[in-house]
This record gives C-alpha cells, structure tokens and sequence, in this order.
C-alpha cells in the first residue's frame, strides 16, 4: 500500500482542504459560524491585527486609525494574512512528512 502522504504538498493540500471543508456549511447556513467552529474563520483574519500591533507597517487601512471602528486590511494586508497562514500551513506539513519520515508513528 502506497501511502500519498510522504510527501508535502498532499499534506499540504490535505490541511487546506481540510480546513475548507470545516467551513464550507458556512456557505449555506451563515449562522454555523456562530458554533465554536467561527473561531476556526475570525482567527486568520483577526491575526492581521496582531501583526499590525507588533508593527508591520501597511496592513490596515488609514494605519489602523478608523476612530472607534475597527479599520479593514488592505490589499497588503489580505495578501499578508494568506502568505502568513499558507506559509504557516506548509511549514506543518513539511514538519509532520519529517516527523513520520523518522518513523514515529502518532
């Protein structure tokens, strides 16, 4: 039995996918967002304000200064947050083909 995953990009595709397939009945019923499953969707996107505080320049809005409101990425900012959890994804992915590839089995 071949087993597909001894490489990274399936086990990177498998996250993504996994990952979209958790949300996909979001998509149908916007009140599934509301189950603990919602913090899976705001924790990517609310990470841009992380990285904002710690001082990456450009990726909100007016430099995060929308008075009360909370300011929206930019296009910067949207390209950041997927580069940053693609890359965080792929990082994963090659660390768990490495950690089965030493013949630990979890």
């Amino acid at each position: 039995m071949t087993h597909h995953f001894h490489h990274p990009i399936a086990v990177f595709a498998f996250l993504v996918g996994a990952y979209l397939l958790v949300l996909s009945p979001a998509f149908l019923w916007p009140s599934y967002l509301d189950s603990p499953v919602g913090v899976l969707v705001a924790l990517p996107y609310l990470s841009v304000y992380l990285f904002h505080t710690l001082g990456v320049p450009g990726l909100l809005v007016n430099d995060g200064a929308c008075g009360w409101g909370w300011c929206a990425p930019t296009v910067f900012g949207w390209c950041f947050i997927v580069a940053f959890w693609l890359g965080l994804a792929w990082l994963v992915a090659l660390g768990l083909v490495r950690w089965r590839g030493r013949g630990v089995s979890p």
